[in-house]
């Protein structure tokens, strides 16, 4: 496993895109992972055009562009599992428009995660919820995958959603998809609420895995907090991972300067030990 190294670009509020790009190329990371609302309010309007000229710009600062990541923070109220099949349509449209605007920005990772728009509600039955879920993913799969863009769904912790919240159960609504452009993405915080250990998740999901977050459960960078990544390096390793390692936190805390420069320092001595 060679270490590639990759930084979620929200993570500088209120930097211009190109200041973003300069300081994670700058810092030594490899790639930058983007929120698609962080370059336009409603991204419904991010035109393949746009996402061209802000790949050139992430290129020429000298870094690949992983893909996208926070895919429905906007617009906000469509929804992964909902009955309304108006509703699932026009997700559908979104998720298929995305795919559109990563493989246009050379990126090849969307990480599905929004738990607000995939949460369950008391009187729907689970097994037809996933049943509506595996539909709507399946049809932007299908769009995707022949633009080698692969939707990496994220399990989540309880606190957040009551939908996909194990590796397990994850894994078993992308077996419902049934197309090799759904696989998993791992994330340290979200896994650390599970029961099993976070080198059993790894392993398990050793299939499926095609995108990490590297963060701490306190919501910050890797080495920020209580959680060690010996174990996790080496059973990434013991599964041959070839992703990136990428850096997403929820406190943004003391600046981006600093999250950016210790969190890549520390993943540096864990998985490339002098």
């Amino acid at each position: 496993m060679k270490p590639k190294y990759a930084l979620c670009n929200e993570t500088y509020q209120n930097w211009s895109f190109a200041d973003t790009c300069a300081h994670i190329a700058k810092t030594g990371y490899d790639a930058i992972e983007i929120a698609p609302f962080t370059l336009k309010e409603d991204p419904r309007e991010l035109t393949e055009a746009e996402a061209k000229e802000h790949a050139k710009i992430a290129t020429e600062a000298g870094l690949a562009v992983v893909g996208l990541h926070w895919l429905l923070v906007k617009p906000a109220w469509l929804h992964l599992t909902t009955p309304d099949d108006l509703l699932r349509k026009d997700t559908v449209a979104f998720g298929q428009h995305l795919a559109r605007i990563c493989a246009s920005m050379g990126g090849t990772i969307m990480v599905w995660g929004s738990p607000n728009q995939r949460n369950l509600q008391d009187d729907w039955d689970y097994d037809e919820a996933a049943k509506r879920a595996a539909g709507t993913l399946r049809a932007i799969s299908e769009v995707a995958g022949d633009l080698g863009v692969t939707i990496a769904m994220e399990p989540l912790g309880r606190k957040e959603t009551n939908f996909l919240t194990t590796a397990e159960e994850t894994v078993r609504l992308i077996k419902q998809v049934d197309h090799p452009a759904c696989q998993l993405h791992l994330d340290v915080k979200a896994m650390s609420d599970e029961s099993k250990s976070i080198p059993e998740i790894i392993s398990e999901s050793r299939e499926h895995v095609v995108h990490f977050h590297t963060n701490d459960p306190n919501l910050r960078g890797p080495g920020f907090g209580d959680v060690h990544f010996d174990p996790i390096a080496e059973a990434l390793q013991s599964i041959d991972y070839q992703g990136y390692l990428s850096v997403e936190v929820f406190d943004y805390s003391p600046d981006p300067e600093t999250i950016a420069v210790e969190s890549l320092a520390y993943l540096k001595s864990i998985f490339e030990p002098s």
